[in-house]
C-alpha cells in the first residue's frame, strides 16, 4: 500500500458558530490508502478545541508510514488494533486511516461498505441540517436558504436561546433538535426543556460542561426532554459511564478513533439501553460518507457536514430532504475529485 496525504481548506457557505468558537474555514486532511487498482480515503478535520492540527495529524501517520505501507492488509478492524498503539494520542489521525482502510477493503469486496456490514438503509434514520448560533435573524435566514425536515439548533447564550427558538419556530413546522455545547447549567436545561418540548423540541444535545456529572445526573432525573451526550462521551469507556447521566450518546468519528471503534461503542450503548446519533465535525463528503454506512444502527444522525461547505473535494453520498442517498461506487462511496 502506498499512505498519501490531501490537505484542504473547507470554506464554509456561513461564518459557523457554536458556543466555544465560530469558523469560516475548515481545515481538512483527507488520508489515501492505495495499491495498485483502488484507492481507500478516509478524512479528519482540525479543531482548537480539541487541540487537532494538520500537521499534527501528518506528523503522527508519517512517523508509522514504513508500517502501515509494508502492512499485509486483508482486515480493517485487525488494522485499526495493530495501529492504535502508535497513534492513540492522535485519535483524529487514526479516525481517517481507519476509514480509508475500510474503504479500500470494501472496495476490493467489489461491493459498499454498509453491504458487506449487512446493514439494510431502508432503516435509516433522516439527517438533521444545523443552524449554527448568530443572531435571530440570520438564524431564520439560513433555515428559509435551506428548507429541511429536521434542525438542529445551536445555541449556548442562555438568556436569548429560548427566544431564538421560539423565533424560528414561526417560520417551519420542521422537527427541532438542540445543541447547547456544553453553555448552560443544570437548572437552566430543566427549566428550558419545558419551554423547548412545547416547540416540537426532540432532545437537547450535551447542555452541561462535560465534567459537570452532577449536573448530568439531575438533568437526567427531571428533563422532560431526552438529553444526548457529546462532550461526554468521547471514547469507548464512556459510553458505560453516561447510561444513567444521558439519555443516549452522539458518537463522533474523530474522537473515538474511526469506524471500528464506534461500531463497538454503538453495539455497547444498545445493551445499555442508550439511545444512539453519531454526529460529524464538518467533514466534506470523504467523512461524510464514512459515517453514513453506520446510519442503519442509529437512532439519530447529524451528516450535514458536507451540506456547509462550499468547495467539496469529494463526491459520495447525497442529500434528499434528509434521507442519505449511497453512492453508486463501492466502499465508503467516495470518490477525490480535487487532489
Amino acid at each position: 500500500m502506498q499512505l498519501l496525504f490531501h490537505r484542504f481548506d473547507l470554506r464554509l457557505k456561513h461564518t459557523f458558530t457554536i458556543a466555544h468558537d465560530s469558523r469560516d474555514v475548515q481545515p481538512s486532511l483527507v488520508v489515501e490508502l492505495r495499491d495498485d487498482t483502488f484507492r481507500g480515503f478516509g478524512e479528519a478535520t482540525a479543531t482548537r478545541y480539541y487541540g487537532v492540527t494538520l500537521d499534527g495529524m501528518v506528523s503522527a501517520l508519517s512517523a508509522i508510514q514504513e508500517q502501515i505501507e509494508a502492512y499485509t492488509f486483508t482486515d480493517p478492524a485487525q488494522f485499526w488494533t495493530d495501529m492504535q498503539p502508535f497513534l492513540m494520542d492522535n485519535p483524529f489521525a487514526l479516525c481517517a486511516l481507519d476509514q480509508a482502510a475500510w474503504d479500500l477493503w470494501a472496495k476490493r469486496q467489489g461491493k459498499p461498505l454498509y453491504q458487506l456490514w449487512n446493514l439494510d438503509p431502508a432503516r435509516s434514520p433522516l439527517t438533521n441540517y444545523t443552524i449554527g448560533l448568530d443572531t435571530p435573524e440570520r438564524m431564520v435566514q439560513k433555515l428559509e436558504e435551506w428548507p429541511w425536515p429536521l434542525y438542529k439548533i445551536k445555541l449556548g447564550r442562555p438568556e436569548t436561546d429560548l427566544q431564538t427558538v421560539a423565533e424560528l419556530r414561526k417560520h417551519t413546522n420542521a422537527r427541532f433538535r438542540v445543541d447547547a455545547n456544553c453553555g448552560w447549567t443544570a437548572d437552566d436545561t430543566i427549566q428550558k426543556a419545558q419551554v423547548l418540548s412545547g416547540l416540537d423540541v426532540e432532545f437537547i444535545e450535551q447542555p452541561l460542561p462535560a465534567a459537570d456529572w452532577d449536573g448530568a445526573r439531575q438533568v437526567y432525573q427531571q428533563s422532560v426532554l431526552p438529553i444526548i451526550a457529546d462532550e461526554s462521551c468521547i471514547v469507548e469507556s464512556d459510553v458505560d459511564r453516561c447510561a444513567g447521566y444521558f439519555h443516549g450518546v452522539n458518537i463522533k468519528l474523530t474522537k473515538c478513533g474511526g469506524l471500528t471503534p464506534a461500531r463497538r461503542m454503538i453495539a455497547r450503548a444498545r445493551e445499555l439501553g442508550l439511545r444512539v446519533m453519531v454526529g460529524c465535525m464538518t467533514e466534506s463528503s470523504v467523512g461524510i460518507s464514512a459515517i453514513a454506512q453506520l446510519l442503519p444502527l442509529l437512532d439519530y444522525a447529524d451528516l450535514d457536514g458536507a451540506l456547509l461547505i462550499a468547495n467539496d473535494p469529494a463526491t459520495g453520498v447525497t442529500f434528499d430532504n434528509g434521507r442519505v442517498v449511497y453512492s453508486s461506487e463501492n466502499g465508503t462511496g467516495v470518490k477525490l475529485i480535487h487532489a
